[in-house]
């Protein structure tokens, strides 16, 4: 066996819902009672999280070879790439914070972004509960 395969993934970012494809669906065509699908909605932010958390895997795995290539895969541009993984660069009690967190308002990645940029965790802990606070 070659150590040299080529994976291919398929990353769908779209937002609206496809053709015939209920909310109440995992990725994996998992179908819920609509009482449990209440309980999946996850906020945006939490899920562009998780996605910089896999895709950084992804990454360290070298089943991608850069930011660019999963652009391509997702079918957005590289720049948009660079703001989701930037999300790693949060404290990781924040990171872990967002992936929990019920649904507040104003809290998404480009109100972020000023927290991201601090380097000082401290920093970013101060901000982060600020906009959280609003």
């Amino acid at each position: 066996m070659n150590g040299n395969q080529e994976v291919t993934y398929a990353v769908d970012f779209r937002a609206a819902r496809q053709r015939g494809q209920k909310a109440n669906t995992l990725s994996w065509d998992l179908r819920l009672p609509a009482a449990d699908a209440a309980c999946l909605i996850v906020p945006r932010i939490a899920r562009l999280m998780a996605l910089a958390i896999r895709f950084e895997g992804m990454l360290r795995d070298e089943t991608v070879r850069d930011y660019a290539e999963l652009a391509r895969l997702g079918g957005v541009t590289r720049a948009r790439m660079t703001q989701i993984m930037k999300l790693r660069h949060l404290a990781p009690d924040i990171q872990e914070e967002i992936l929990f967190l019920p649904d507040i308002r104003g809290l998404n990645e480009r109100n972020l972004r000023p927290v991201v940029s601090r380097v000082d965790w401290r920093e970013q802990r101060r901000l982060f509960q600020k906009i959280c606070k609003q």
